[in-house]
């Protein structure tokens, strides 16, 4: 099927989706996770073929981390299609009720944005997380992975559509893309598609922003910080930074760079350096790092690098204004953490750092959508508009206003023979 063609029936698909009710989009993800339950050697076969013929072609190691989609991703996957079940239908709720005149009265009601296209790389388990939010949120979606991951995807894709459409849903609600070229086409189909959700590189998010008139929504790197404060708990503050790093070290929420209060680092650097290097984790640090333990010397590229990989930057500040300015100078809006039993320093640095997610006193992997109980995530995005931090559920929806009168018309009130009244109310929308 042509580009076009899967554009314009995932547009009409999302009209009859946008009007489905909570139990058939509830029953449908129920059947796409017993589907993926039962399909689950065949997934992990497929996830072999792309690894090994990745494997060949030397992809990056955290590339292929990322490719990884073994029965205990599966099973992840499962558990958060279960955890968007049980949440409530997001679609129709009331968000503003008022009343302008008697009889006329307004409704600001939540409602999807309708076809969206993502673009991902590496990750199979986003291929699942994004088809489940964008059903439970009532959008069309159209769905290009890297191409590392193409059996995986494939197979994917093809058990999610065949379980959505046994349990009634709309054909063509999911399409995937299959090659590079269907990308720059896509980008062009903004009388099809509403919004585009890009997951890469810097360059990557750049070029998609730069060819399509289709609004995007995401962000480019994951460069974030973790800051020890002088009022810190040295133990607390190891164990945060060891798990910020080391978790899991090829995602976008891992720390990149630690800075660390000057009147606190001669004991807490010796400590967070034995345990990072316990994890083969490479440190680099400025010259103050450096003249208390040995690290090689950081430069001005390393404040600016995203590495995905078992590599930290490390720089002393004198305080927690020299911290905030310097996350705010080479941070990319994503999750930044202070560690301190101080509350105004905790409360200055959440006000102050510009990011999307502010944390104190744990781990800046906590930045996740499904962590934050929204089920899943499409991404995180750093944008300033409409959704930031994790897209679960709430970021894949708009509204629309909702007026009903009874036969009002504006020449009374521009004319002065009636008023507004402008009177808020409770409840939801109901005809």
């Amino acid at each position: 099927m042509k580009i076009r063609d899967m554009a314009e029936a995932a547009s009409k698909a999302s009209i009859s989706l946008a009007a489905a009710g909570g139990e058939i989009k509830n029953g449908a993800l129920a059947e796409i996770a017993r589907a993926l339950e039962s399909s689950a050697a065949e997934i992990v076969r497929a996830n072999k073929e792309d690894l090994d013929r990745s494997g060949r072609e030397n992809l990056a190691g955290p590339l292929m981390k990322r490719l990884t989609f073994d029965e205990k991703k599966i099973r992840e996957v499962i558990d958060g299609i279960r955890s968007l079940i049980a949440l409530p239908d997001p679609v129709g709720k009331t968000q503003l009720a008022t009343e302008l005149d008697k009889g006329l009265e307004l409704y600001r009601v939540s409602c999807p944005i309708g076809v969206i296209g993502i673009i991902f790389e590496s990750r199979p388990d986003a291929l699942v997380q994004i088809s489940s939010l964008c059903l439970k949120s009532g959008n069309a979606a159209l769905l290009k992975g890297g191409s590392e991951a193409r059996e995986t995807n494939a197979i994917l894709a093809e058990t999610i559509r065949a379980a959505g459409t046994r349990a009634g849903l709309p054909g063509g609600w999911l399409q995937l893309l299959e090659t590079r070229a269907d990308v720059g086409e896509m980008l062009k189909m903004d009388e099809y598609i509403d919004l585009i959700i890009p997951r890469g590189s810097n360059e990557f998010v750049r070029h998609i922003m730069d060819n399509s008139r289709i609004p995007v929504l995401g962000h480019a790197d994951g460069i974030c910080h973790c800051y020890v404060d002088a009022r810190a708990d040295i133990g607390l503050a190891v164990d945060v930074v060891v798990d910020s790093k080391t978790q899991y070290v090829a995602v976008c929420n891992a720390a990149e760079t630690l800075l660390v209060h000057s009147s606190i680092a001669p004991e807490f650097l010796p400590a967070v350096k034995k345990a990072l290097e316990s994890k083969k984790v490479s440190l680099v640090g400025c010259e103050k790092t450096g003249e208390i333990i040995d690290v090689a010397a950081a430069s001005e590229e390393d404040w600016k690098t995203e590495y995905l990989d078992y590599r930290l930057s490390i720089k002393v500040v004198e305080s927690l204004d020299e911290a905030i300015d310097h996350i705010n100078r080479y941070g990319s809006g994503h999750t930044d953490a202070i560690i301190t039993t101080d509350k105004p320093s905790a409360a200055r640095f959440m006000d102050l750092v510009d990011s999307g997610n502010v944390f104190w006193n744990c781990s800046t992997r906590f930045s996740d959508g499904f962590r934050y109980g929204f089920g899943a995530e499409v991404g995180i995005s750093t944008n300033k508009i409409h959704a930031r931090g994790p897209v679960g559920l709430d970021g894949l929806l708009i509204y629309k206003y909702k007026l009903a009168g009874s036969g009002q018309i504006v020449a009374d009130y521009a004319e002065g023979r009636k008023k507004f009244t402008h009177r808020p109310l409770s409840g939801e929308f109901k005809i």
